[in-house]
C-alpha cells in the first residue's frame, strides 16, 4: 500500500476493558478484522494494554487509528488516553447488528458479570449482575480450583459426565458447600464439572432473565462461552435451542472490542506509536480505596498479642514412650484432613494435618497407617469418632 493511500484508508480500534481480560480490535474499513487478541490483565490493566497495541503496531505497522474504549474497566483508562467510551451493551448491540440481523437475545458472560440483552422490534434491553460474581469467569475459575484443575480442564471432564448435581451458582461460598460434600463422598470430576456449567446456566436464566423467556436466535458472547464448548452447549441443551437458532460468532469473545471499533468516531484519530506512548505514564484512578484501621498498631501491639495467645497451648507427650489407652479423632474437611491421636489424661500424642486434594479418605487412610507404624507396644486405640464434610465416608 503506498503512502497516501496509507494515510487515507480508515482504521479502526476497539479496546474492550473487562473486570479480568483485555480485548482490542484494528478493523478496516470493510470491517474486516486486521489484528485481534484477547488477553488476562491479572489487575495491570496498562501494561497489557500496552502490550496489546506493541503487538498490534508489529503486525500493522504504524497505522493511524479511529479508537473506542468501552468495558467495565474502561471509563477512567479512557479519560486518560482521551478516547471516546462507548457503553458496552451499545458496542455489542453493534457488533451483533453489523455479523447478523437474526439475533433476538444474546448471552455474554465475562470474568465478573453476566448479561442478557433482549432486541424487541428495535429496542434493546439489557439485564446485568449486580455486584456479585456468581456464575460468571470468576467463579468457574473458583470452582475449578475445587478439583485441582483449571477451567479448561473443567471443560474437559465435562464432555465425559453422566450425571447432573444441584450446586449453587448465586455465591461462590454456597457453591463449594454443595460441591465438597459431593467430592468427599466421591462424585466423580466429570459429573461435578458438567454440574458447575449447569448451575451457571441456572443461574443466568434464573438471575436475569427472571422468568422472561429467551427464545428466538441466541448469540453467545464473551470468553467462558468462546473457550468453554460444554458451558456453551448447557445453555443450548437447557433452552432448547437447534443449530439454526443457536449463533456462536468465531469472535465471540471480541465482540465489545469489535463494536465498539465500529462506533468510532471521525474526529479522533491517534498514531499506534502515540497511544504506546501514552500508556508508558502512569494512570492515576479518581478514586481512593477507603481502608479499614490496621488491626495492630505497632510491633509492639503484634508481639504483646501473640505472647498472649501462645500462653494457651494443648498439652502434649511423648507418643513413644506413653503405656495405655488411647483415642483417635478424625476431621475430613472441605480441603483438608486432621487427625489427633490423645492420650487418657487429654495429652495429644500424635497430630496429622494435609491438604486431601478431594480424596479425604486416601488421605485418612494414609494417616492411619502413619498412626499405626508409629504405634510403640502396650499402646491401644480403644476409640475413634470422625467429623466434618467427609464424616460419613469415613465412617463407612
Amino acid at each position: 500500500m503506498s503512502k497516501s493511500a496509507e494515510n487515507t484508508a480508515l482504521y479502526t480500534l476497539g479496546i474492550d476493558i473487562g473486570s479480568t481480560t483485555v480485548k482490542i480490535a484494528v478493523l478496516d474499513g470493510k470491517h474486516n478484522i486486521l489484528f485481534s487478541d484477547y488477553r488476562r490483565h491479572f489487575a495491570n490493566i496498562r501494561e497489557t494494554l500496552k502490550d496489546l497495541i506493541g503487538d498490534a503496531y508489529k503486525k500493522l505497522g504504524n497505522l493511524r487509528v479511529h479508537p473506542m474504549i468501552t468495558g467495565s474497566g474502561g471509563l477512567t483508562l479512557a479519560n486518560h488516553l482521551e478516547i471516546p467510551f462507548v457503553q458496552e451493551v451499545i458496542a455489542v448491540s453493534t457488533a451483533l447488528k453489523d455479523h447478523s440481523e437474526k439475533v433476538d437475545v444474546a448471552i455474554e458472560l465475562g470474568g465478573e458479570d453476566a448479561k442478557i440483552i433482549y432486541f424487541e422490534g428495535g429496542n434493546v434491553e439489557q439485564r446485568m449482575n449486580g455486584i456479585c460474581a456468581g456464575g460468571t469467569g470468576s467463579f468457574i475459575d473458583q470452582m475449578a480450583s475445587l478439583l485441582q484443575t483449571d477451567a479448561s480442564g473443567l471443560n474437559e471432564y465435562a464432555k465425559g459426565y453422566k450425571s447432573l448435581y444441584t450446586i449453587a451458582a448465586r455465591c461462590g461460598v454456597f457453591a463449594k458447600s454443595d460441591i465438597q460434600p459431593l467430592i468427599n463422598e466421591g462424585a466423580t470430576r466429570e459429573d461435578l464439572s458438567a454440574s458447575i456449567f449447569q448451575a451457571v446456566v441456572n443461574q443466568t436464566i434464573s438471575g436475569l432473565a427472571c422468568g422472561k423467556p429467551i427464545r428466538g436466535h441466541v448469540a453467545f458472547l464473551g470468553g467462558p462461552l468462546h473457550f468453554l464448548s460444554e458451558l456453551k452447549a448447557a445453555f443450548v441443551r437447557t433452552l432448547k435451542l437447534d443449530e439454526e437458532h443457536t449463533i456462536a460468532p468465531d469472535d465471540s469473545h471480541l465482540f465489545a472490542a469489535i463494536g465498539s471499533a465500529l462506533n468510532y468516531k471521525e474526529d479522533n484519530t491517534i498514531l499506534l506509536s502515540d497511544l504506546d506512548n501514552k500508556l508508558n505514564s502512569e494512570i492515576h484512578m479518581e478514586f481512593e480505596v477507603a481502608r479499614m484501621e490496621p488491626l495492630f498498631a505497632d510491633k509492639a501491639e503484634y508481639e504483646a498479642f501473640e505472647e498472649r495467645h501462645n500462653a494457651h497451648c494443648v498439652g502434649t507427650a511423648d507418643l513413644e514412650t506413653y503405656k495405655g489407652n488411647c483415642f483417635l479423632g478424625i476431621d475430613a474437611g472441605s480441603t483438608t484432613t486432621k487427625a489427633a491421636l490423645v492420650s487418657e489424661d487429654g495429652s495429644l500424642l500424635y497430630s496429622f494435618y494435609s491438604n486431601n486434594n478431594g480424596n479425604p479418605l486416601a488421605t485418612t487412610i494414609r494417616a492411619i497407617k502413619e498412626i499405626y507404624s508409629l504405634l510403640p507396644k502396650g499402646v491401644k486405640i480403644v476409640h475413634s469418632c470422625s467429623t466434618g464434610y467427609g464424616e460419613a465416608l469415613i465412617k463407612a
